[in-house]
């Protein structure tokens, strides 16, 4: 009887190394880094409170850290989180979406738009850049003759704050 407790003490012995070693939990440890495909779950909201999106009820999110698919405050708040974390970040509108800019705000003729277009305040518009590009801009104001355009992106100048939960790493 003694020489077999004697020989189960070693694999004890092994079995608690083993859970040491690796947590309790069973859980990672392992914190998000550049090159990581993550799933978070968050809502954002602006300074008044407003919420503008947020994942919470729906699938999270997912993206690979390093490679510009988020706003850079967003993707730097979850570097070095781990499964399961939850934190609040705020983001200077710097990091978010920029400063507003007066100069993407444009005045244009209604005489510039397609006649089967009847243009209304909210409205979005493709417009094309001398060099090919396209850009979308907003109409804000409307009158008989002119429109006024507004290509900021609709949270440009909004410092932000996002609750995020990492959800998983791969």
């Amino acid at each position: 009887m003694i020489k077999k407790r004697y020989l189960a003490l070693p694999g004890l012995f092994l079995l608690l190394s083993i859970i040491l070693f690796t947590g309790c939990g069973g859980g990672s440890t392992a914190a998000a880094e550049t090159g990581d495909t993550v799933k978070v779950h968050y809502t954002g909201t602006l300074d008044d409170g407003t919420q503008f999106d947020s994942s919470v009820g729906k699938d999270p999110l997912e993206f690979t850290l390093g490679q510009g698919q988020v706003i850079p405050g967003f993707e730097e708040a979850i570097i070095g989180m781990k499964i399961g974390e939850s934190k609040t970040v705020n983001i200077p509108a710097a990091e978010a979406y920029g400063e507003y800019r007066d100069d993407f705000v444009m005045e244009v003729s209604r005489d510039e738009l397609a006649e089967d277009i009847d243009p209304m305040v909210g409205m979005q518009l493709e417009l094309k850049t001398t060099d090919g590009n396209s850009i979308i801009a907003r109409i804000i104001e409307v009158t008989d003759t002119m429109l006024t355009l507004d290509a900021n992106f609709p949270l440009a100048g909004e410092d932000l704050t996002f609750e995020i939960e990492l959800v998983s790493i791969q």
